[in-house]
């Protein structure tokens, strides 16, 4: 059998996709059901359970990407890892790579992983990530950490005591929160625009499971140096860090390293990741590190104390999000520097719809595994997203990494990323080489748009 080693696992063998024998040899993935409480009522929600007991799971840049998946829920599921670029048979999306893992069914994956970072794993079937189906995947860089600093993961995610499918009924009737999205071309001031931000209420917000009621409280070393993981995992909500007193560098974005940039405030768009690295006080305190949700008064944290700090009690209701926009995003530039090839291939696509019966689309069609368009192995590809819709869309492309190149009109040498937030009315250029053969999701990660027809594929030329 192979050792755990202390911040991953060790592992080999074939690559491999199916219900093997030997599957003892692997580190194993758990996913079932368990009772969370939130706010002083039980509720049923799903988790990933790690091989340490956890949640999630912890490897290191240069180890396989090797596991045994196992589904101890009474329902089917697939498990996307966001992040990383496996072969496209264990992208883990049904009807476009692989199939669903039948309830009691075990999966061997297995292969090559190059990227190191802040990432995380979620279902990509129905419903289920709203009902937290969810979970870190970080991978360090080194075994041991280069800088004197601790390091923490904090999820985040928007929560509901509602049935997910009653929600996207609601929506798709004509009826809930995104009633008022449908008003036509009236004139919108920042504060309407500011409510209309969100069209899924929520009772809570979770960092890390817990509410502010009952927050997360993290020791640390006075003056000593922390690096927080953030994931923002929610299904349908855009929030703000908000470091307080504190100031903060952010480091990295979507386990991509950044020019180090300072703020006290960072925008997150759903399905984001930042890594902020931070320095604590010399004497002794304790320092809310806040989650505001956008255009919500909804809010969740985590403390960090020193010494004999004193923890005030803090609400979950806070003044309600400014519109996450792309201020910072436009001041971003990668660390790691990106071969300018030129562009082969180019597409505008045009995220539509979010009108009548709730449809969203691209291009004025409403999708669901489509392919968008084709592309062919080595192309360096150039995408045009334009928003013409009501809200803001976080765009994830499955099975790479992009290169943000032009915010509106103006040029950027700007991050590299998985997931980039389109804003209402506004445009974001990408690029991508074309470097992982298959057929690939393209999809907003807003959950509701998702399932609503904001889905498709880039598929490459010949691939099955």
């Amino acid at each position: 059998m192979m050792k755990l080693s202390r911040r991953g696992f060790l592992a080999a063998g074939a690559m491999a996709l199916a219900t093997p024998s030997f599957a003892a040899e692997y580190p194993r993935l758990t996913i079932q059901s368990r009772i969370l409480d939130v706010k002083g009522k039980p509720a049923k929600v799903f988790g990933i359970m790690g091989p340490t007991g956890k949640p999630g799971l912890e490897m290191i840049f240069g180890e396989r990407f090797a596991l045994e998946l196992k589904n101890d829920m009474t329902e089917e599921t697939a498990i996307h890892w966001h992040g990383l670029t496996p072969p496209t048979a264990q992208d883990g999306v049904p009807q476009l790579s692989g199939t669903a893992l039948k309830a009691g069914e075990a999966r061997i994956y297995d292969f090559e992983n190059n990227k190191a970072g802040t990432h995380w794993m979620h279902s990509h079937l129905g419903l289920q990530e709203q009902s937290l189906l969810a979970a870190p995947l970080i991978v360090r860089e080194t075994a041991q950490p280069v800088f004197d600093e601790q390091e923490h993961v904090v999820m985040l995610h928007d929560f509901t005591f509602r049935d997910p499918a009653e929600i996207l009924r609601e929506l798709q009737n004509g009826g809930g929160a995104h009633a008022m999205h449908n008003m036509g071309s009236m004139k919108m001031d920042a504060a309407m625009m500011g409510m209309m931000a969100n069209d899924v209420p929520y009772d809570a917000m979770l960092a890390n499971d817990r509410t502010l009621d009952d927050p997360e409280v993290l020791r640390v070393e006075k003056n000593g140096a922390v690096r927080l993981r953030i994931i923002n995992g929610c299904a349908a909500t855009n929030l703000w860090i908000d470091l307080g007193e504190l100031t903060g560098e952010l480091i990295a974005v979507d386990g991509n390293t950044v020019l180090p940039f300072k703020a006290k405030r960072f925008p997150l768009a759903i399905a984001q990741r930042a890594d902020i690295r931070l320095q604590v006080p010399q004497g002794s305190g304790a320092w809310p590190i806040l989650f505001q949700s956008e255009g919500s008064t909804l809010r969740s944290g985590i403390i960090l104390q020193s010494g004999d700090g004193q923890i005030s009690k803090l609400s979950d209701q806070g003044v309600a999000g400014d519109v996450v926009d792309l201020a910072m995003e436009a001041q971003l530039k990668s660390l790691a520097k990106v071969i300018a090839e030129p562009v082969t291939h180019s597409e505008l696509v045009e995220l539509t719809g979010g009108t009548e019966n709730y449809a969203w689309g691209f291009n004025n069609k409403s999708m669901m595994h489509n392919v968008l368009f084709n592309v062919r192995q080595a192309e360096r590809v150039e995408v045009v997203l334009r928003n013409l819709t009501s809200m803001a869309h976080p765009m994830h492309l499955h099975g790479h990494y992009f290169k943000v190149v032009a915010i509106g009109d103006k040029r950027l040498d700007g991050a590299v990323r998985d997931t980039i937030l389109v804003p209402v009315g506004e445009q974001v250029t990408i690029q991508f080489q074309a470097d992982n053969p298959g057929n690939w999701a393209f999809h907003c990660h807003h959950l509701y748009h998702m399932n609503s027809g904001m889905m498709a594929s880039i598929a490459y030329a010949g691939a099955a």
